[in-house]
C-alpha cells in the first residue's frame, strides 16, 4: 500500500506563484515516475508533468516555462512550482506515483487532490 498526500494548493492572484509538494510513503523500493495532474470542472483530467527517477522531465505545452517540476528520490517526494499562474490554471492538482512494492507487485498510487484557484 502506497499513499500519497499533496500539499500547498490556495488561492492565489494572476502572475503569482505556488508550490505543490507530494510525499509517498508505505512500501516503496523504487518509484519511476511521479506526476502532476489536473482537472478543471467539466474537463478531463490532464498530465501537467512528469519525472522520471532518472531526472527526466516532461511538461504540457500550456505549462512549459512557467512551471518547474522536481523531486527529492530521499524522501519519495515530488514538488511542482508554478509561477505565472493564470485563471486557466484554475483546477484540482492531484500527485500520482508509479513504481515497485516490496511486495513484488507494481503501484499507480494518487493522492487525494488539492485546489488550486486562480482569480483576482
Amino acid at each position: 500500500q502506497v499513499q500519497l498526500v499533496e500539499s500547498g494548493g490556495g488561492l492565489v492572484q494572476p502572475g503569482g506563484s505556488l508550490r505543490l509538494s507530494c510525499a509517498a510513503s508505505g512500501s516503496i523500493v523504487i518509484i519511476n515516475v511521479m506526476g502532476w495532474y489536473r482537472q478543471a470542472p467539466g474537463k478531463q483530467r490532464e498530465l501537467v508533468a512528469s519525472i522520471f527517477n532518472t531526472g527526466i522531465r516532461n511538461y504540457a505545452a500550456s505549462v512549459k516555462g512557467r512551471f518547474t517540476i522536481s523531486r527529492d528520490n530521499a524522501k519519495n517526494t515530488v514538488y511542482l512550482q508554478m509561477n505565472s499562474l493564470k485563471p486557466e490554471d484554475t483546477a484540482v492538482y492531484y500527485c500520482n506515483g508509479n513504481g515497485l512494492g516490496y511486495d513484488g507487485a507494481d503501484f499507480d498510487s494518487w493522492g487525494q487532490g488539492t485546489q488550486v484557484t486562480v482569480s483576482s
